[in-house]
């Protein structure tokens, strides 16, 4: 059962950031396990059930290690996320539901990183044919989440079909995250409610956008 991180877990962080070397990782491994790996993986349980009898779908929680096949310039991560998501193996191009904790803030919410031209096509041919709907399903999710759906806007702006489509229509990705400095909220087993009702409300969009990677 998630109980909260710790003080030690946000000093764990800030020395891996500050010490990115295996020796200083060696010696401090223990509090790593302790303070920040165990808790991200109770925590990835609870915000996790609402989720799990979605055909396809799994919880990932990340480790510290780097990938050692790509090259990096440090050994380590300096943050650890939780991605619930279809399995797949281009998660930027997966809408996803995360949580991820760094040494100066945590963030939750819903991402479509990196969708191809034609997923955001399709989308933006979608809205516009049912703008009503699209409308009501994000203005629901915004509601239900207490989370706003934005994304990075295309430099050159695109003909859209109606004014109140505008702030969806010229996204060339989409995200609805909420960002927190480190505070006593992330000290609390109560972090793991207000997670995943976030989650929960921003699902919807997730799976909007599923219908779109689906495409040929």
């Amino acid at each position: 059962m998630f109980q909260g991180f710790t003080p030690e877990t946000i000093d764990f962080l800030w020395g891996i950031r500050m010490n990115n070397n295996r020796e200083w990782f060696q010696e401090h491994k223990q509090q790593y396990v302790d303070t920040l790996y165990e808790p991200m993986k109770a925590l990835a349980a609870e915000i996790s059930v609402p989720f799990l009898d979605i055909p396809g779908f799994l919880c990932k929680t990340s480790r510290i290690y780097r990938d050692m096949r790509i090259p990096h310039d440090t050994p380590y991560k300096e943050s650890l996320w939780i991605c619930i998501r279809r399995d797949s193996t281009w998660w930027q191009r997966e809408p996803s539901l995360f949580f991820e904790l760094t040494p100066d803030s945590y963030s939750y919410g819903f991402i479509f990183w990196d969708p191809t031209v034609d997923m955001m096509n399709a989308i933006r041919r979608d809205m516009a044919e049912h703008p009503d709907d699209f409308l009501k399903m994000v203005r629901s999710v915004e509601k239900k989440s207490g989370i706003k759906v934005t994304g990075k806007a295309y430099v050159r702006k695109r003909p859209c079909p109606e004014e109140r489509l505008e702030p969806y229509y010229q996204l060339r990705n989409m995200v609805a995250i909420r960002e927190e400095p480190i505070s006593d909220a992330l000290f609390s087993p109560e972090l793991a409610v207000t997670v995943r009702k976030s989650l929960e409300g921003l699902y919807p969009l997730c799976k909007y956008c599923q219908k779109f990677v689906e495409l040929p």
